[in-house]
């Protein structure tokens, strides 16, 4: 179905700057607007300041994402929308999302493992040096295996020093 390629978002509008990143793969924006709903019927901007909130700031979806996935899965029959007083629209998840959710429920969890992970890599790149180190990390690894000829034996001592170094890292006190 081409509406799906609308939930996948990948506009970050939080604090990395720069580069544009997919922060969610297709499908994984609507359970988690369902995994959102599971808890309370809620309204799209309170939807946004929760996944804002899920993912620390380092992702706001926008109006523009958010209410066409919100359309679809109205579509879907997986939520409601009912108009409230006010002109607001009142949003919960039906029996049908609940059940969609719960079989998704293994790809949901890997959302949030991937979610807490990415969020602890923001958290390393806000110190300078951490940035800069890592950054040169990269760039040594894209020259050598990117862009030279690399054989598998050099693979392998290249894999060895990323984890012996990955090991003496764990390994701090």
């Amino acid at each position: 179905m081409s509406g799906f390629a609308q939930d996948d978002e990948h506009h970050s509008h939080g604090r990395s700057g720069g580069r544009r990143q997919r922060f969610f793969g297709h499908g994984e924006l609507r359970l988690v607007i369902l995994d959102r709903l599971r808890r309370n019927s809620s309204h799209g901007y309170e939807i946004i300041k929760e996944i804002e909130n899920l993912t620390q700031g380092n992702y706001i979806p926008s109006p523009g994402v958010i209410y066409p996935t919100l359309e679809l899965l109205q579509e879907q029959q997986l939520i409601t929308i009912t108009d409230e007083d006010g002109g607001r629209k009142k949003i919960a998840i039906t029996m049908m999302g609940q059940q969609w959710l719960e079989r998704n429920r293994e790809q949901l969890a890997q959302i949030h493992e991937r979610i807490r992970m990415r969020c602890v890599g923001y958290e390393l790149r806000k110190n300078p040096q951490m940035k800069r180190a890592i950054d040169n990390l990269k760039a040594v690894l894209d020259l050598k295996v990117n862009r030279e000829e690399t054989n598998a034996a050099q693979l392998k001592k290249i894999i060895g020093i990323i984890d012996r170094a990955a090991f003496e890292i764990s390994q701090l006190d």
